[in-house]
């Protein structure tokens, strides 16, 4: 299940708004927020606008959309579908409401505290069995969430990895896949060039004599 949810803005790492949680049940759930405040600091426009990171019993997922980061703190085995897609719905909900307010330098921490009302609500949709069933069917092209990068916390807090390398990493991986891409298929038609360029060259030299001969002789 989800156990706990907090927005924040990016470039300050600022709180926004956060789910009012019953830690009562949970006596440990309050190290894991302190693990999220460190997270924050970490993120930056340049980090990987989606990610899940493994914290022992939990899994943290969070999405950046517009500037603004929306963090769940799941048990590990609650579906990686459902939680992005959770993080989704907040996010378009958010955005809708309060966008034209989240760059505003004068806001105070948790300034859109009466979002909790639409994230306790969404949770429990999401929570749902049934809808836990539907999200598992939906095509994986819709949200595969195979290729969203997996990070320890560990990793990520206390050896100093980064989310802004991964995002680079990411970046260069994939540009050096176009590079690759580009330059075999300039070799291949290089090949085809030395293969066939000389005979097709022959030939057609062939063709315009001949053409020449009957058309001027």
């Amino acid at each position: 299940m989800v156990k706990s949810t907090i927005i924040a803005r990016v470039f300050d790492g600022m709180p926004l708004a956060a789910s009012m949680d019953d830690e009562q049940s949970d006596s440990n759930l309050q190290e894991y927020k302190n693990q999220t405040k460190m997270l924050f600091k970490r993120i930056t426009p340049q980090s990987q606008s989606m990610c899940s990171i493994e914290s022992d019993m939990y899994t943290f997922h969070y999405i950046i959309e517009h500037g603004v980061c929306y963090l769940c703190i799941c048990d590990s085995s609650f579906p990686r579908k459902v939680a992005f897609s959770y993080l989704d719905e907040l996010a378009k909900e958010f955005y809708m409401s309060y966008g034209s307010e989240i760059e505003n330098q004068s806001l105070r921490p948790y300034a859109f505290v009466k979002f909790d009302t639409f994230m306790q609500k969404t949770k429990r949709v999401y929570e749902d069995s049934r809808t836990i069933n539907s999200l598992g069917k939906l095509n994986e092209n819709l949200l595969d969430v195979t290729k969203i990068m997996t990070k320890n916390m560990e990793d990520l807090l206390w050896r100093g990895d980064s989310l802004d390398r991964m995002s680079t990493l990411s970046d260069q991986l994939r540009d050096q896949s176009k590079k690759y891409r580009k330059d075999a298929k300039n070799l291949n038609i290089m090949a085809m060039y030395r293969k066939y360029g000389i005979p097709a060259a022959i030939v057609l030299v062939f063709f315009i004599i001949i053409y020449i001969r009957f058309r001027f002789f």
